[in-house]
């Protein structure tokens, strides 16, 4: 397709337990403010409380008619809001380019899985003639880079990729790619997931993924030796992705440059990473060979920093395999620490959160931190938010099947 191009970030959109826009999830961030609360998962069971991380004051309205909802699981709801406003955001609808030049390719690693709970259940209790004509429709996972697409009107290459809690950064990275190398112009690209219900919560709680903590304040707590699972939460990250010339010719506003992305496997087990972090180590290499820079150039990562034991330990043990002595210079923190765990979705929103930090050249909080591991010795930017010229940034997401995904960043 001819010589390879460049690929910037000009439009940002996001749905989050720290807010409903780029501007309100920074602004959290940036303060140190959490979304977390303490909820009761189980009607039956009041006194069974977790800590979650739900979506607040979200308002699907302006964009889906009342038709248009019940057709619409939450996940597409999430989808197109951030999609619209991320174009808006970047100042163009993108009608200058060939639609079969401008591609969606959306991250989630469960699908509608409220849809389908909620009409199993359906099924179960009031016959198949109940089950609704929107199931299959409302359960796929594909449907929200679908429906973005159809909102839209861009026919390019249009996909889901699934790879757990590595989804949202391998979307973004398969998109970068496709317009890297010429078969698209744009792109929408991001993850969106929605687990707020008690089956996902059952499910993650039994496998004791999920903190038992019943502190707010020292529920998501990566890297700290008294971390003790993840938070559960749900949202939605989208970028604006454009070919660097294009987008120059307009005079677009540009975040960052996104210049090498990783994709590796542990194949190792279904559910704990490699304790060598050989795969995550590789995803990092990768990303930053593709970009072409020198691995000393990389200052900060958004780290995946689930707050689990296996992954903060793995994932330092990693950073510190790719970058030798320099890992002690590259500031380290976990977005995971304010929004929680959002699975799918956490990719996109950490590549926000990963371009607004190239951007404004500031770094959050790893919020909760106080508990020094042995296991987990970087500089996890504890003290607070933090001005930092970023030179190279990478953003890391891992994902239970092995799946490891990295994103780097650079300025324009």
């Amino acid at each position: 397709m001819g010589s390879e191009r460049r690929v910037v970030i000009t439009g940002l959109g996001c749905v989050t337990p720290c807010g409903n826009s780029p501007q309100e999830l920074w602004d959290s961030l940036m303060a140190g403010k959490h979304g977390f609360e303490l909820g009761e998962w189980f009607p039956d069971e009041p006194e069974t409380k977790g800590i979650v991380a739900k979506v607040k004051n979200f308002d699907p309205g302006e964009l889906f008619d009342k038709k248009e909802l019940r057709r619409n699981d939450v996940i597409v709801q999430y989808a197109v809001y951030c999609a619209m406003q991320a174009l808006k955001d970047s100042g163009t609808d993108l009608k200058d380019i060939d639609p079969f030049r401008v591609g969606c390719v959306i991250g989630s690693g469960i699908g509608g899985i409220y849809t389908t709970e909620e009409e199993m259940a359906t099924y179960r209790d009031k016959g198949n003639k109940r089950v609704s004509v929107f199931t299959i429709t409302k359960m796929i996972g594909n449907m929200a880079a679908g429906e973005v697409a159809i909102k839209t009107g861009f026919k390019g290459s249009n996909f889901c990729v699934t790879t757990a809690c590595a989804s949202g950064t391998q979307a973004i990275g398969e998109a970068f790619r496709a317009i890297k190398h010429g078969y698209l112009d744009a792109a929408l690209a991001g993850g969106t997931e929605h687990s707020d219900i008690g089956f996902c919560y059952a499910a993650f709680n039994n496998m004791k993924a999920i903190t038992r903590s019943q502190d707010v304040d020292r529920a998501s707590i990566p890297f700290d030796a008294e971390r003790s699972g993840f938070v559960l939460g749900d949202g939605c990250g989208i970028l604006v992705l454009e070919e660097l010339e294009h987008a120059k010719a307009r005079g677009a506003k540009i975040y960052a440059e996104l210049c090498g992305y990783g994709s590796t496997c542990d194949a190792y087990h279904e559910t704990s990473p490699d304790p060598d972090g050989k795969g995550g180590a590789k995803a990092m290499e990768l990303a930053v060979l593709e970009a072409g820079i020198d691995p000393a150039l990389v200052n900060y990562i958004n780290a995946h920093g689930t707050s689990t034991h296996m992954n903060d330990a793995t994932e330092t043990k990693a950073i510190k395999s790719v970058f030798g002595e320099h890992a002690k210079n590259i500031a380290v923190n976990s977005t995971k620490s304010m929004t929680g765990h959002l699975l799918g979705a956490a990719g996109g929103v950490e590549a926000v959160v990963t371009a607004l930090s190239v951007k404004n050249g500031k770094i959050h909080r790893t919020l909760g931190y106080k508990t020094p591991d042995p296991e987990c010795d970087l500089d996890y930017v504890t003290e607070g938010t933090r001005e930092l010229n970023i030179t190279a940034a990478l953003s890391n997401s891992l994902g239970f099947g092995g799946h490891n995904g990295c994103l780097c960043f650079k300025p324009v």
